[in-house]
C-alpha cells in the first residue's frame, strides 16, 4: 500500500496549482491571426490602426488616401471646404465647439459646475439614455443615412458596443469628471484650434499635428471610463477574404468594450497601394463638393480683336 501524502504536502501542491492558475489567468492571450493576414490589403488596414494606436494622426491621413488626393484635400481644407479625415469621426461637426468650450477661461470650473448640475450621480438616467441612444443609433444606421452596406453592418456593431459600455461606465462620477476636465481643458488650449478659421490657417497636416496631444488625452479619458481604445487598435486583426485584380475584401476583427467587432471592408488598389474604398469615396465626395460646377465658373476674358492691317 502506497503511503498517503501528508496534509502539508497537499497544501503545498494546492498552493502551487493555484499559483499556476493565477499566472495563466494573468498572462495576456495573444490574438489569433486571421487567414490571409500576410496579404497586402490586410496589412494596409492594420497600418492605419497602428497609426491610431501610436497617436500618429498625420501618418494616418497620409496613408489613408493616395498622395495626389491628400494634396487636394489639404488645399480644400485651407479653403474651408474639407475637414477630412476628421469627418470620418462621429459628431465631427462638434469638434471645434468642444475645443472652444474646453479652451475658455476657467473652463474646468464652469464645465464642472454644469456637470454637477445636470449629470452628477444621475447614473440611472444616464444609463437609460445610453440604452435608448444605442437602440436608436443602431436602427438609424441600418435603415437611414447615406451608408454602404459594409458601413451599416460595421457601424451598427460599434454603436451597440458603445451603448453597452456607456450603460456600465461611471458617467455620473463627479470626481472622475473633474479629473478628466483637468487634463482635457489644457490639452484643448494647446491646440489653438478653437475656430474654423484657425483650422483653415493651419492646414490639414499642421491641424492634425496640433490635435495629437488632445487625441492622446481623449483616449486616456476613455480608458479612465473603462474603454481602452489602445487595446482596440493593438488587438485589431485582419485577413484577406477575396482579391480580384485591383479590388479586395478584408475581414476585420477587434475588441470594443465587452464586445468583439467582426466585419468586412472593401479596398481598392491605386498606383500599387491599397486603400479603404469608403475612404476613397468620402474623399472624392469632399473634393467634388469643393470644386465649382462648370456652369458656375467665371467666364474667361474675351480676346480682343486684332484690327486688320489697312
Amino acid at each position: 500500500m502506497k503511503p498517503k501524502p501528508s496534509a502539508s504536502v497537499l497544501r503545498v501542491l494546492a498552493a502551487l496549482g493555484l499559483s499556476l492558475l493565477l499566472i495563466a489567468a494573468c498572462k495576456k492571450r495573444e490574438p489569433v491571426e486571421l487567414a490571409g493576414a500576410a496579404s497586402e490589403p490586410a496589412a494596409a488596414v492594420r497600418q492605419l490602426a497602428s497609426h491610431l494606436q501610436r497617436n500618429d494622426l498625420v501618418g494616418f491621413a497620409r496613408d489613408a488616401v493616395p498622395p495626389d488626393v491628400h494634396a487636394r484635400l489639404d488645399a480644400a481644407w485651407r479653403a474651408g471646404h474639407s475637414r477630412w479625415p476628421l469627418t470620418e469621426l462621429p459628431l465631427d461637426d462638434k469638434l471645434v465647439p468642444m475645443l472652444a468650450a474646453l479652451s475658455a477661461k476657467d473652463a474646468e470650473k464652469t464645465l464642472q459646475r454644469s456637470f454637477d448640475r445636470q449629470f452628477a450621480r444621475q447614473d440611472r438616467d444616464l444609463k437609460e439614455a445610453a440604452r435608448t441612444l444605442g437602440l436608436f443609433g443602431v436602427q438609424y444606421v441600418k435603415n437611414e443615412g447615406d451608408y454602404t452596406q459594409e458601413e451599416r453592418d460595421h457601424y451598427a456593431q460599434v454603436i451597440a458596443a458603445l451603448g453597452d459600455w456607456a450603460q456600465q461606465a461611471p458617467l455620473g462620477d463627479p470626481a472622475l469628471a473633474k479629473a478628466s476636465l483637468a487634463r482635457l481643458a489644457p490639452a484643448a488650449r494647446r491646440t489653438g484650434l478653437t475656430t474654423e478659421q484657425a483650422l483653415n490657417d493651419a492646414g490639414m497636416t499642421d491641424s492634425l499635428r496640433r490635435l495629437t496631444p488632445f487625441f492622446i488625452e481623449a483616449k486616456a479619458t476613455f480608458t479612465r471610463y473603462g474603454l481602452p481604445l489602445d487595446a482596440t487598435f493593438t488587438d485589431l486583426r485582419t485577413g484577406l477574404v477575396e482579391q480580384k485584380g485591383d479590388t479586395a475584401t478584408v475581414r476585420i476583427h477587434y475588441p470594443l468594450g465587452e464586445r468583439e467587432i467582426d466585419t468586412v471592408v472593401s479596398l481598392t488598389r491605386r498606383d500599387g497601394r491599397w486603400y479603404l474604398s469608403d475612404y476613397l469615396r468620402h474623399a472624392d465626395e469632399v473634393l467634388a463638393a469643393a470644386t465649382p460646377a462648370p456652369d458656375t465658373l467665371p467666364a474667361p476674358p474675351a480676346e480682343e480683336e486684332t484690327p486688320s492691317p489697312p
